[in-house]
C-alpha cells in the first residue's frame, strides 16, 4: 500500500509540473529567450521553463551531457564540438533564429563617434593604451577596454572578427555578462567594450566601425563589419535522428520559428530571421 501511494504522489506531481523545457546558453540571446518563454508558457501552462545565460559555451555543453532541451548560441559549433558531437552519436541542429551586430561601446563623454577594426585590434592586443594614441584631440588617458569571459559566443565571434585568433592582452578586464559592460563603461568615461546591438541604451555612445553605424538595415545589407547570425540548437539524436514533431520542444521550436516568435526577436532589439512584415 505503501509503494502504491508512493507512485500517485508521484504521477499527482507530474501532473501538476506538466513538462519541463530546459534552456541554456547565450547571454546575447538571454533577452529574447525570456520573451519567448513568456510568450510560450501563455499557450502551455503546465510547462515548467528554466533559462540560464552564462554563455554560448555554456549551453552547448549542456546539450551535450543532456542537461538542456535546448542551447542558445551567437556563435556556430567549434570543430572541437563538432567532434564530440560526432563521437557522442549525436546531432546539434542549427536554426538561425535572428542576426545581431556587435556594437562597439563608448561613454558618451568620450570625443569619439568612430573606430576602425585595426584600432580595435590594437587596443585589444596591447598596442595601442592611451585614447590620444587614436587621436591626438583625444584625453591622454588609459583606455580601460572590458570584454566577455571566454564562455561567451561574442567573445568567440570577437576573436574571430577583431582579433584574427591572436590573444588578448592582459590589460583588458573580463567580465560575466552584458550589463556588467554596459555598467562599467557607462561609469567610466575613458572606458570601452563590445556588446550585442540588441543591449545597447542611451548610458553608452555605440561607435560606428571604419565608418559603418552599427544599424539594423547596415546589418541586413552585410556593411557593418561585426555583424553575426544568432543560433538555437537542439540534439535531433533524442528523437531518433528524426525532425519532432511532438512534444514540447517540437512546440518550442515552431513557436519561436513562427511570425509571432520572430517579431519577439524584433521586440528585443534584434534582426528576425525570417519576415515579420516590417
Amino acid at each position: 500500500m505503501k509503494k502504491i501511494s508512493v507512485f500517485l504522489l508521484m504521477l499527482v506531481a507530474i501532473a501538476i509540473l506538466g513538462e519541463t523545457l530546459v534552456i541554456k546558453g547565450s547571454n546575447t540571446i538571454y533577452p529574447i529567450a525570456q520573451l519567448w518563454i513568456e510568450e510560450f508558457q501563455k499557450m502551455y501552462p503546465d510547462v515548467v521553463a528554466t533559462l540560464e545565460g552564462a554563455g554560448s559555451s555554456t549551453g552547448i555543453k549542456a546539450l551535450m551531457n543532456q542537461t538542456a532541451d535546448i542551447a542558445n548560441a551567437s556563435r556556430f559549433l567549434k570543430s572541437s564540438e563538432i567532434e564530440a558531437m560526432h563521437e557522442q552519436k549525436k546531432y546539434f541542429v542549427p536554426l538561425v533564429i535572428g542576426y545581431d551586430g556587435i556594437a562597439v561601446i563608448v561613454n558618451p563623454d568620450l570625443g569619439i563617434d568612430s573606430i576602425s577594426i585595426d584600432t580595435l585590434y590594437k587596443i585589444y592586443t596591447g598596442q595601442i593604451t592611451e585614447w590620444s594614441q587614436i587621436d591626438s584631440k583625444l584625453p591622454k588617458k588609459t583606455i580601460v577596454a572590458y570584454s566577455r569571459n571566454t564562455a561567451s559566443g561574442t567573445f568567440e565571434v570577437w576573436l574571430e572578427k577583431v582579433l584574427k585568433g591572436d590573444k588578448l592582452s592582459p590589460r583588458i578586464q573580463m567580465v560575466e555578462s552584458t550589463q556588467a559592460e554596459i555598467e562599467s563603461v557607462a561609469r567610466n568615461p575613458y572606458a570601452i567594450a563590445y556588446t550585442g546591438m540588441g543591449y545597447v541604451t542611451d548610458q553608452v555612445k555605440a561607435l560606428k566601425i571604419d565608418g559603418i553605424e552599427p544599424s539594423v538595415q547596415n546589418v541586413l545589407a552585410g556593411k557593418y563589419p561585426l555583424s553575426r547570425p544568432l543560433f538555437v540548437f537542439f540534439d535531433l539524436s533524442r528523437f531518433g535522428n528524426a525532425w519532432p514533431e511532438k512534444g514540447i520542444v517540437a512546440s518550442y521550436i515552431r513557436f519561436i520559428l513562427s511570425p509571432e516568435g520572430q517579431k519577439i526577436v524584433e521586440k528585443a532589439g534584434y534582426i528576425p530571421a525570417y519576415g515579420t512584415g516590417r
